[in-house]
């Protein structure tokens, strides 16, 4: 099943300029894992070396973060909209 990606300019570079791309997969890690065979300079992007998300990248299905949910773990459907985006810190 194919689910909408929204992709962070950080990450448009991998995936020819796209800013959102359809990737196959029931939860967030298969659809992640989707994405980094597709288009491999993402995989060091998203996830650790021990295949967890990095913790710097901040993913939602639709306007839910996944850190709240079942993280990688959690289910999708077609209907559903996954955002990546960078973490920002900083401040004053």
């Amino acid at each position: 099943m194919a689910v909408e990606v929204r992709l962070p300019t950080v990450l448009r570079a991998h995936a020819g300029g796209a800013s959102t791309v359809e990737a196959d997969g029931a939860t967030v890690g298969e659809v992640l894992a989707d994405l980094s065979e597709r288009f491999p300079g993402m995989k060091g992007q998203l996830l650790t070396d021990s295949g967890e998300l990095h913790r710097f990248v901040n993913v939602y299905v639709n306007d839910d973060d996944v850190r709240y949910m079942e993280q990688l773990d959690t289910k999708v459907s077609e209907e559903d909209t996954i955002s990546i985006l960078p973490a920002v810190a900083g401040g004053a």
